[in-house]
């Protein structure tokens, strides 16, 4: 994992310094537009290695079974009633389509439900971050009282009387001696590690393919990279810093500042990956923005300026209205 945060630093430092070379010529000639487009081409390109897992926890065809069957078990909550899939549903990119998640009381939570794609390349979870690793961010929505409200020993007595399923933990942990929290939490973390968002025209177009974007998703590309300046948080293939910035939403949500590691008083949240975000609307951590022209127009002056307020955002951006729809037509292609 630390080999993956280096390899992602570097990265977002080329993405940097790719938006620092074409702010120094604000009208670049036809000639030098290829150059930029190689070096666009390598910074979001997909990475060619599978992806990474910790050593004691080997994303085996096995425990991502195993781990998939359990996402879909309502066993692992209290009531019998709920699983990882009520509110992560494939269908929608692994959210709900809520603006925020729904409690076992019925009534809306705090935050939004957010999309699970390509987490084996992060490092901290949650919209706040408070998880340092899957498996440890598995345990947290079985637990809460509010999301599934498990009770670890109830599951595990619930579990165990499955004799198919408890043949699919020998099978997976051939080398433990019973079923436990810490089986169950591994099989999900290998899960959610092979969820990876299925290559996009994005995808063909970066990988040198012209003809898989339209001239509007092309522009809207340049718009992403240059004037908008998206591409300074929502940097690599992953379209994702894994940082923490205050974007100016009008929340009384703390985010990162209320947790162990963050800075108090600072409203921050993790900067979330864009791919398939055509299907995972409403947007931000607390669902305030319900489509992608709420998103620009937040962006494009609509924010709240506050001393705590990310250096990355532009408090001059305006688009006009061909920008906005270039911009959200290259997001639609992801």
């Amino acid at each position: 994992m630390l080999v993956c945060g280096i390899m992602a630093r570097r990265r977002n430092l080329l993405i940097m310094g790719l938006l620092a070379a074409l702010a120094a010529s604000a009208a670049p000639s036809q000639a030098q537009v290829p150059d930029l487009d190689a070096a666009w081409r390598k910074a979001f390109a997909r990475p060619p290695d599978p992806p990474p897992a910790p050593p004691d926890n080997r994303t085996t065809p096995e425990r991502v079974a195993l781990g998939a069957k359990l996402f879909a078990d309502p066993r692992l909550s209290g009531d019998g009633r709920r699983s990882c899939a009520t509110c992560h549903q494939p269908a929608l990119a692994f959210t709900d389509g809520r603006r925020r998640a729904q409690a076992t009381s019925g009534s809306a939570m705090r935050r939004n439900t957010p999309s699970l794609w390509n987490l084996a390349w992060s490092t901290q979870y949650f919209w706040d971050g408070r998880a340092p690793s899957l498996e440890e961010q598995v345990g947290g929505p079985i637990a809460a009282a509010d999301e599934m409200g498990g009770d670890w020993p109830a599951i595990l007595m619930r579990v165990q009387a499955d004799v198919e399923l408890a043949e699919q933990f020998r099978m997976a942990f051939p080398n433990e001696p019973s079923l436990s929290e810490t089986a169950i939490r591994k099989a999900l973390a290998a899960y959610l590690r092979s969820l990876i968002s299925p290559p996009s025209r994005f995808d063909g177009w970066i990988g040198g393919d012209e003809k898989t974007l339209t001239s509007q998703e092309v522009r809207g590309f340049r718009l992403f990279t240059g004037k908008a300046g998206c591409a300074l948080c929502h940097a690599g293939w992953r379209f994702t810093d894994d940082r923490f910035h205050d974007i100016g939403l009008r929340s009384t949500d703390q985010g990162r500042a209320d947790v162990k590691g963050g800075t108090p008083g600072q409203i921050a949240f993790k900067t979330p990956g864009l791919r398939d975000i055509a299907r995972t609307a409403p947007h931000m951590h607390d669902g305030s923005l319900p489509t992608l022209a709420a998103v620009l127009a937040h962006y494009a002056g609509g924010f709240v300026t506050r001393p705590t307020l990310a250096t990355n955002m532009n408090r001059r951006l305006r688009l006009t209205a061909r920008e906005k729809a270039d911009l959200i037509a290259f997001l639609k292609a992801l």
